[in-house]
Order: C-alpha cells, then structure tokens, then sequence
C-alpha cells in the first residue's frame, strides 16, 4: 500500500499507453502488443482502427492483407490469426460487442488473462484482476518482493491478495510505467527510485 501511495502521488493519471477509442480497439492493440512496444503497435493501430471499424470488418480481412499490415509489431502470423479468430468469435458468439467477462475473453484466440486484464480495466472500469506484464513481473514480483512466484498467473493471485480490488488496474498501469522509466531492465536508476527504500533489490543490480 505504501507503494501504491508513493507512485500514485508521483503519476495520479497513470492509464495504459496503448492508444484506443473503445474496448475492441484496446483488444486489438493489446493482442498486437505482445513483444513488441506499445509505441511501435500505436504507430501501427490508426490506420487499422480506420479501416476495421467493428469485429465482423476484422472477421472478414484478407489474413495475407492483414499479415502486411502488422507486419512491422513481430510475430504477424500469429497475431493475424488471433485477431481475425477473436473477432470471427466476437461477430458470431456475441453480436459484435466485446464480451465484458473474463471468461469470456480468454476463450478467444491471443487472450490470455494479462491481455483480458487490460480490456476490462482499461476499456470498460472492470478491476478483474492485476494485468501482469514484463514489467509488472520485473518491479513487483522480483525487485520488489511482492511475490516469490514465476508465473504471471500466479503472480497476480498474490497481488490480488495485497491489493484492493479498487486498486487492481491502477497498480499495474502505476509499475508498468515504473518499470519503463526508472526500473529498467538494465541499469535500473536506484539514486532517483522514490521507491528505493522499500525495495530489497535497490542499489544491487548490476
């Protein structure tokens, strides 16, 4: 909590950096998202968002098209397949809106509960459970000490336990930005963390 408090007063409208105008668009940005930057994927997603206006538009592209349209996020055939079979899913299982449960959203193609957390925290005010990414894994889970587990999923359940649930969505947007600009990978800035003093990692990573 007293994280939370610090990086809260630091940033009070941390909010993901993925730019979308609704919860499909968040879902489809996130899925491209996967290994690869959330600068490089909003570089990418105007275009898309013009061009694929609702889950049937993305149902129905050309997988060949669409493949040279991310080309540049990574892993395009992969990405391809998960957003055209999540909306196909979308269009035909929910009438074209994003479903607005976590059950529903890891049945789709490329959704993971990380990728879920997003949309429903983000998109629709839903604090479903802690998205845990790259960054939140690095800060919370290993310098920090807030959980001794590997897993992303298991991770989050000891998160979801610090936390309250209010805070769920925002303490993931609060480490993430974290993570990117003052606990790095490599050379984390430690003299300048607001957070130094309760982290057992501070000042001793090479």
């Amino acid at each position: 909590m007293e994280i939370l408090r610090i990086l809260r007063r630091l940033n009070p409208h941390a909010h993901t950096a993925l730019d979308f105008s609704n919860p499909l668009e968040l879902l489809v940005a996130t899925i491209l998202s996967a290994q690869c930057t959330d600068v490089r994927v909003n570089r990418i997603t105007p275009l898309l968002f013009k061009k694929y206006r609702n889950a049937a538009d993305y149902a129905a592209a050309d997988p060949a098209v669409f493949q040279q349209e991310i080309r540049t996020a990574g892993f395009f055939r992969q990405k391809t397949a998960a957003v055209i079979g999540a909306c196909k899913i979308i269009a035909e299982k929910h009438g074209g809106r994003t479903p607005d449960r976590m059950q529903d959203l890891v049945e789709l193609p490329g959704v993971a509960r990380k990728t879920a957390n997003v949309v429903l925290g983000s998109a629709m005010g839903k604090n479903e459970g802690v998205a845990v990414d790259t960054h939140v894994r690095r800060v919370a889970a290993q310098r920090l000490g807030l959980s001794p587990q590997a897993s992303p999923e298991k991770i989050e359940q000891d998160l979801m336990k610090l936390l309250r649930r209010k805070d769920w969505t925002l303490f993931s947007h609060l480490i993430i930005d974290h993570g990117r600009k003052t606990c790095t990978a490599r050379k984390p800035h430690c003299p300048h963390c607001p957070v130094n003093r309760l982290c057992p990692w501070a000042f001793k990573v090479k």
